[in-house]
């Protein structure tokens, strides 16, 4: 089972408009919502795989229930403690020439949930996946991922984590199966990566010293950077596509490589199948499904060594 947890979740609202004029009326031409955030991506994309999953966090007041209510609709199954104050957050995603994103801040998480919420965490067991995604809420410790890292240690769970700054710094110590930095996290982490396949190889090894294990950097325009905890590091170049939209894009290439661990694949075919379930994001409206990805496979190129 793949657990995912979404400290933050929320309701994503998608608008598209032939043009976004600030302090003008604007009129839109579509609008969509959807359940949000970043773990719940992974999770949607891995059911829409095939893949058993199960979403964790906190959703709080009536957008809350919403959120529940629409994810249910998807058949994901799903876990979400309620907070008893504020309520889950609305990101408006404007799509015109460009996409302007707002996201809102989110309801205060209490120590007390954040204990509720490891204590869940207390089933997983051997095969098992436990994915951390997303940055930690401003009130919420930066150490929080590692405790719930520490939570599962030792039990046979594999660990994915995909966060920046001092919530991916403490989480390196304890030894995440893969790590899933920016290149804008890289540069963080590890100060002006260049920007060679070979390069971000380099910079990413220091990660692997620091603790990570497989590291898989995206390199936002559908290709990627894997560097494995052995063997070489490979390089895929982003396939020759127009994207439609850029939401999801890096969490449903976490769920293809979540997808290709599942079934075993070394690690240039998971490499490419996990760069696949990225394009195929950015060429759907929301998030892929398996044609989707499938398709996006048949136009993506065989990894290749970094130099």
């Amino acid at each position: 089972m793949i657990y995912t947890v979404t400290l933050n979740p929320s309701l994503d609202y998608l608008v598209r408009t032939d043009a976004l004029r600030p302090g003008a009326l604007c009129r839109t031409h579509d609008e969509t919502l959807y359940p949000g955030g970043k773990g719940v991506n992974v999770s949607l994309v891995c059911a829409a795989l095939g893949l058993p999953t199960r979403a964790l966090g906190f959703i709080a007041g009536r957008t809350g229930a919403m959120f529940a209510s629409l994810l249910a609709e998807t058949g994901v199954e799903y876990d979400f403690c309620r907070l008893e104050q504020g309520m889950t957050r609305i990101n408006v995603k404007v799509s015109a020439h460009e996409q302007t994103e707002l996201n809102a801040a989110g309801p205060a998480i209490p120590a007390a949930a954040i204990e509720r919420l490891a204590a869940a965490l207390d089933t997983l067991g051997e095969g098992d996946w436990l994915v951390l995604s997303g940055s930690l809420p401003a009130d919420v410790p930066a150490d929080t991922y590692a405790r719930l890292l520490d939570r599962v240690r030792g039990r046979g769970v594999q660990t994915l984590v995909d966060t920046s700054g001092d919530a991916l710094k403490n989480a390196l110590p304890c030894a995440p199966d893969l790590i899933k930095p920016s290149l804008q996290v890289l540069d963080e982490l590890v100060g002006g990566a260049p920007r060679t396949p070979a390069g971000i190889a380099a910079c990413a090894r220091e990660l692997q010293r620091a603790g990570a294990q497989d590291i898989l950097i995206p390199l936002g325009d559908g290709g990627a950077v894997l560097v494995p905890a052995s063997g070489d590091a490979l390089y895929l170049p982003a396939a020759p596509v127009e994207p439609v939209q850029p939401v999801g894009m890096n969490d449903s290439m976490a769920a293809g490589w979540l997808y290709a661990k599942a079934h075993h694949f070394s690690a240039p075919d998971a490499l490419r199948f996990a760069a696949a379930a990225g394009t195929a994001a950015m060429l759907s409206a929301w998030l892929p499904d398996r044609h989707a990805v499938e398709s996006a496979l048949a136009r993506t190129e065989q990894p290749r060594p970094c130099q």
